[in-house]
């Protein structure tokens, strides 16, 4: 069945799964709820780096803007961020396929904790858990942020006047932030969601979404774009 489906990612992550959208038949609205800011500083010096950890193809798009380094090894939270650091030149990448805690697991087989530093490429939102985690199983592991998610105040115009004509279908939900910000915006415009199907990638994010009500609401099995892709 064809879905009119509302992605609410940052421009460049909705533009990608907008293409993956359309080559599955259905129709997207890009209405972007967070903005990412990379913020500047001096280039990274990596020299003792055993790995650089990437919890979002965000941190990769951040990390290349601060380092021309493609030889180090990605350790990445999931696909996507996987993908994105091989499309950067990263030749040395693995993929824990799952979450930080997930990450966090598989770093302690792929590493060892005398080998060198593990560095966190991440925005200012992920705070110092994956590396706690970490420096509890004997790692010297350190915070890098490198960028900062801005938040949209209201939802774009084509968007209320497409969910006000009931002609969105179906609204992608890819974090606890950007679904918490979508309930804000709904409430702010006084808009219903009772018609709408609510898949999101895992079980925090739907709770993010508490206080609407929704025709429908999907979890992904897995917490990545695939899993999220199955339920539509």
């Amino acid at each position: 069945m064809r879905l009119r489906i509302l992605v609410t990612r940052p421009r460049e992550d909705g533009e990608d799964i907008a293409r993956r959208l359309a080559a599955m038949g259905h129709q997207t609205l890009l209405a972007p709820l967070l903005n990412v800011k990379f913020l500047d500083g001096a280039p990274l010096d990596l020299a003792g780096i055993q790995a650089v950890l990437v919890t979002s193809a965000n941190g990769v798009r951040a990390l290349v803007r601060r380092t021309p380094n493609r030889r180090s090894a990605i350790f990445a939270v999931g696909p996507q961020s996987a993908a994105a650091a091989r499309d950067a030149g990263f030749l040395r990448v693995q993929s824990a396929a799952g979450d930080a805690a997930t990450l966090a697991q598989a770093v302690a087989r792929w590493a060892d904790p005398r080998a060198g530093v593990l560095l966190h490429a991440s925005g200012e939102e992920a705070g110092d858990a994956l590396c706690e985690r970490l420096t509890a199983r004997g790692f010297q592991a350190r915070h890098e942020i490198l960028y900062r998610m801005e938040k949209a105040v209201r939802l774009a115009p084509q968007a209320v006047a497409a969910i006000r004509q009931n002609e969105v279908d179906a609204a992608l939900f890819f974090s606890p932030k950007s679904a918490a910000l979508f309930a804000e915006c709904m409430a702010r415009d006084g808009l219903s969601a009772d018609r709408l199907i609510a898949i999101c990638i895992s079980a925090n994010t739907a709770h993010a979404l508490k206080g609407l009500s929704f025709a429908e609401l999907r979890i992904a099995s897995r917490p990545d774009q695939d899993a999220l892709l199955t339920c539509l």
